[in-house]
């Protein structure tokens, strides 16, 4: 009877967490491993359900755990280096997965994660040239060289990248979007061609890559832009856009169709290190800005400071490039500085619970779309905010911008230096160590009071 109640209960738990349900499966692990508390299996299930919820320091007590039990599974090994490659142990989880690889060598993702470890280091040329042979050795797994072009991303090689970045449409479940348009494929020729673009990816990769569209109108062709609603008015003005709407239909005037990420390859072509394009050129509508500078207009004496400390909850690396609003409250009390929140999302219930919104000036909250955010934003003398869409606007309006950002940073702002070429007036502040983001906001709250000394 024992037996059965002891698989019961185990079943039970597992059958909740891939529900997702998580809060009955922490429950059910619990009081499982409270009476059997030797079973590496249920402790690395566990470890995964604390990463899923967010909670990294105690995924990985769980995992340790797991291993101490049972050092040569080959799931235990796997759930345990994801882990230290979140928490920013690469040397770690290098070290596990290569003993992995011995245990069974047909476990190829290893292989893209070890490039992709070398890569969370900042040494590219070292993932380039782990993942550049096995790219080529083993085919048959697309993630391989998915994280070469991630590693060539950072290290500028753009050409190349974005050609072996078509390897995505291979890792999504979902696969290529199904269109009915012939897609656009390298080489193709797009004079006199009516191309119409996808959106891919978050709002920040649509507004970064706009840039590209008026490099390939100078190559003859005509665009038909597919964006989502909260952009359609942002990049209405775009140079080279004849038709932006949220939908295509299929007896639309198309040619060829291609995605958002596909821009970079069409333009670099076959180039090794490409020229970077000036940033978007955005247009704020008349109303968005009358409505901006009315929200504002009470403290135009002051050093405005627009923030934002968090992007969207959807995108599985939010825990780490985003923190809480609290971060910002030191910044407050500057002398001659006004904060102004530009965020919008699940996360403003607690700003506002908390009285931080006495402190720091809603004027987000109402946004129709990002196009009112823009507005507000030119109004401001900086932007401090997490990697999140708010500091592509910044960068594209060349406002002066402050990015916050976690020790394993998009590949755009690389893993040091404190600018990027892909944004004149970006400034980068980065964590010192991972999770410690006492130490970027320490710096920037020191340059903070020299901007602000100065302020006319």
């Amino acid at each position: 009877m024992a037996v059965v109640e002891r698989a019961a209960l185990r079943v039970s738990a597992a059958k909740a967490h891939r529900a997702g349900r998580h809060s009955d499966a922490l429950e059910g692990y619990k009081r499982y491993l409270q009476r059997y508390p030797t079973d590496a299996g249920v402790w690395t299930n566990l470890g995964s359900l604390y990463r899923a919820m967010g909670r990294h320091e105690m995924g990985r007590t769980a995992q340790m755990r797991a291993y101490a039990l049972a050092p040569n599974d080959k799931g235990v090994i796997n759930n345990y280096s994801n882990i230290l490659s979140d928490l920013g142990d690469y040397t770690g989880s290098i070290k596990l997965r290569k003993k992995s690889l011995k245990i069974d060598p047909s476990h190829l993702m290893h292989h893209a994660m070890i490039g992709r470890c070398f890569r969370g280091m900042g040494d590219y040329g070292a993932a380039i040239k782990y993942l550049t042979p096995m790219a080529k050795k083993f085919p048959e797994e697309p993630e391989i060289r998915l994280q070469l072009a991630f590693a060539q991303l950072g290290a500028g090689h753009y050409g190349p990248a974005f050609r072996n970045y078509d390897t995505r449409w291979l890792t999504y479940e979902s696969g290529a979007p199904k269109v009915p348009f012939t897609k656009w494929e390298d080489g193709m020729s797009v004079d006199s061609k009516t191309l119409l673009i996808l959106p891919e990816q978050g709002f920040g990769d649509m507004i970064m890559l706009s840039r590209f569209i008026p490099l390939i109108t100078a190559l003859g062709a005509k665009i038909r832009l597919v964006a989502k609603k909260p952009l359609l008015r942002l990049l209405d003005g775009v140079d080279g856009i004849e038709w932006i709407g949220t939908g295509a239909a299929k007896e639309d005037p198309v040619d060829l169709w291609l995605s958002l990420m596909d821009l970079p390859k069409l333009v670099f072509g076959q180039t090794e290190n490409g020229v970077v394009p000036e940033p978007t050129k955005l247009t704020i509508p008349d109303n968005s800005a009358a409505r901006a500078k009315t929200m504002t207009a009470q403290h135009r004496e002051m050093f405005k400071v627009g923030v934002v400390w968090a992007g969207s909850a959807t995108y599985k690396g939010d825990p780490f490039r985003s923190f809480t609003h609290r971060e910002f409250l030191p910044m407050a009390n500057v002398p001659n500085v006004q904060l102004f929140s530009l965020y919008k999302g699940p996360l403003l219930d607690a700003f506002h619970k908390d009285g931080s919104a006495a402190l720091i000036i809603d004027t987000a909250s109402t946004d129709r779309d990002f196009a009112d955010c823009a507005a507000t934003m030119r109004e401001m003398d900086l932007i401090i905010t997490s990697d999140t869409a708010t500091a592509h606007i910044a960068g594209s309006l060349g406002i002066p911008v402050w990015v916050m950002l976690h020790w394993d940073a998009f590949w755009v702002y690389q893993h040091t230096g404190d600018t990027t070429a892909w944004y004149p007036t970006m400034r980068l502040f980065r964590q010192d160590k991972p999770q410690d983001w006492a130490s970027a906001f320490d710096a920037a709250r020191v340059e903070l009071i020299e901007k602000a000394a100065v302020h006319d």
